[in-house]
């Protein structure tokens, strides 16, 4: 029995010998894999600040452009309109040439020039009034 004795605690031995290794290399290998997910985590967080940062240039860029082409577009509007008002106007001077008429002499009427009349004295004329008065009994004498 001494012979198995031996046999089972030479197996127990090897056994918690190869547990240990197999503690230390799983421990070894537990900080490896945290070491490249960690390396792993860290290059993606990178990546992801990076193309924000170009994300948010493109967008700049692309805003600038677009309000430029609001205004372009704008521009391009009013250019028009300033467009059909102009055509508008000289197609009614057009038409307009075609209604109206060339006059003659027989066609014109002649007007006599009115003869401006002479200023009168204010004093003379406040005279004058109260003479009219008098005459027409508007200013009474005496009570």
């Amino acid at each position: 029995m001494n012979i198995f004795e031996n046999e089972n605690s030479l197996n127990k031995s090897l056994n918690n010998n190869n547990q240990i290794n197999l503690n230390k290399i799983s421990l070894f290998n537990l900080v490896l894999i945290h070491k490249i997910f960690n390396s792993i985590n860290i290059s993606l967080l990178i990546l992801i600040v990076i193309f924000s940062f170009i994300s948010l240039n493109s967008q700049r860029k692309w805003t600038t452009i677009y309000n430029n082409l609001a205004k372009t577009r704008s521009n391009n509007n009013n250019l028009i309109d300033y467009i059909s008002k102009t055509e508008e106007f000289y197609i009614n001077e057009i038409e307009s040439l075609n209604t109206l008429k060339k006059t003659t002499p027989q066609d014109l009427i002649y007007l006599n020039k009115q003869i401006t009349k002479q200023k009168k004295n204010k004093l003379i004329e406040n005279i004058k009034y109260i003479q009219d008065g008098l005459k027409d009994s508007k200013y009474h004498r005496g009570y």
